[in-house]
C-alpha cells in the first residue's frame, strides 16, 4: 500500500472516532471559558498519553479543566493538595498491618485513578514530588516489595502558582521534563470573564456530559500513531531541539548568553507525539508544519534553562523559542 493510500485510510478513520473528541471539546470549552488553549492541551495530552503542567494565578479554572474532563470521558479523579508536609505514602499509599489476618494489607494512595490533579505541586518537599515520577514515566507504583500497574488511561495535571513562591520546592529539571506538556494559563478576556460571572452567579453552568470511555482513548491513540509523519517534519523537529543547544550552530550567536542547557531527546519525541496529536484534532492523516508551531511552546519552554543574564534582562523561555522558529527554515 503506497503512502497516500495509508494517509487516506487514516484520514477515514480519524473522521469517524475525532467526532466525539470534538464534541468532548467543545462541552468542556462550553464550561470552561476563555481557556480554549487549556483545554487543547489537555486533550493533546490525554491522546498522546503525556502528562501537564499547567502554570498560572489562582482562580483561572485548572481544576474544573481536570473535572470536567474526568467527567466527559468516564474515568476516576482524584485531587492531592500538596502541602510542605505531605509524604510519600499520602500518595502513593502504603502498608497497614492487619492484626486479624497477622498481615500487612495494601491501602492505596489516591494515585491510583485515572485523572490525578496535583494540585500546587511545587509545594510538597522533593520527596514527594519523586513518588509521582515512577507512576509519570512506567505507569506503576511500587509500595513494599509489590508493583502495581495504573489502570489507563492515566493522566497527572499538575499546577503551581508563578506568584506566590514564599514557602514552595521548585521543581527540578528531571522532573519537569516528566511533563509532556507545560501550559501557561492566562486570565480569560472580557466576553468570557462576564460569561463566567453571570453563570457563577445564577450557577447555570452547562453539564458534562460522559462521552468517550477508555476504549475509545485507546483506539484514538493507536490512530494518533498511524498519523504521517514525512521525513521533511522529522528534520524541523529535529533542528528545532538542536537550535535550542547549539544556537551558534543556527546563526543565533545572541542565545548563546541566554540558553543555559537545551532541549532534551524526550523534548524531540514529545514535539513529534504532540504534533501528531495535534494533526488528529484537525481531521488530517498527516502532519503539517503548522501542527508542530501549534505545540511547540507547550512541548518546549520548560525544557529549556535559561541563565541569570536571561532573568536579568527579563528574557523568556518562550521568546527564545521565538527566535528559533523564525530562524529555522520550514520544510
Amino acid at each position: 500500500m503506497s503512502s497516500a493510500d495509508q494517509i487516506k485510510q487514516t484520514a477515514e478513520k480519524i473522521q469517524i472516532i475525532s467526532q466525539d473528541f470534538d464534541e468532548l471539546s467543545r462541552q468542556m470549552k462550553s464550561i470552561i471559558f476563555g481557556q480554549e488553549k487549556m483545554v487543547e492541551s489537555l486533550l493533546i495530552g490525554l491522546l498522546s498519553n503525556g502528562h501537564i503542567l499547567l502554570e498560572g494565578v489562582p482562580g483561572l479554572a485548572k481544576t474544573l479543566a481536570i473535572k470536567t474532563l474526568s467527567k466527559g470521558v468516564h474515568g476516576q479523579f482524584s485531587r492531592i493538595q500538596f502541602t510542605p508536609d505531605l509524604l510519600p505514602a499520602d500518595v502513593i499509599g502504603t502498608l497497614i498491618f492487619n492484626a486479624k489476618e497477622n498481615d500487612f494489607q495494601i491501602k492505596k494512595g489516591p494515585i491510583f485513578t485515572n485523572f490525578l490533579l496535583a494540585d500546587e505541586i511545587n509545594r510538597a518537599p522533593a520527596k514527594v514530588q519523586s513518588a509521582l515520577l515512577e507512576a509519570m514515566q512506567e505507569k506503576q507504583v511500587t509500595i513494599g516489595d509489590e508493583s502495581y500497574q495504573l489502570v489507563e488511561p492515566f493522566l497527572v495535571m499538575a499546577t503551581q502558582n508563578p506568584v506566590d513562591q514564599e514557602g514552595t520546592y521548585p521543581l527540578p529539571e528531571a522532573q519537569m521534563d516528566r511533563f509532556m506538556l507545560k501550559a501557561v494559563i492566562s486570565y480569560p478576556n472580557y466576553e468570557a470573564e462576564r460569561q463566567i460571572m453571570r453563570n457563577s452567579i445564577n450557577e447555570s453552568f452547562p453539564r458534562m456530559n460522559a462521552i468517550i470511555d477508555s476504549g475509545k482513548i485507546l483506539a484514538a491513540r493507536t490512530l494518533v500513531k498511524e498519523i504521517y509523519m514525512d521525513e521533511k517534519i522529522e528534520q524541523y523537529i529535529l533542528d528545532i531541539v538542536a537550535a535550542t543547544r547549539y544556537p551558534k550552530d543556527f546563526q543565533l550567536p545572541d542565545l548563546s548568553d541566554f540558553i543555559r542547557f537545551g532541549t532534551s531527546p524526550r523534548g524531540s519525541i514529545n514535539l513529534a507525539k504532540a504534533a501528531r496529536a495535534q494533526a488528529f484534532l484537525q481531521r488530517r492523516g498527516f502532519v503539517i508544519p503548522e501542527d508542530v508551531r501549534a505545540v511547540i511552546k507547550e512541548v518546549l519552554r520548560h525544557r529549556i534553562g535559561i541563565t541569570y543574564e536571561a532573568e536579568a534582562e527579563n528574557v523568556t523561555a518562550d521568546m527564545i523559542i521565538d527566535k528559533i522558529t523564525q530562524r529555522v527554515a520550514l520544510p
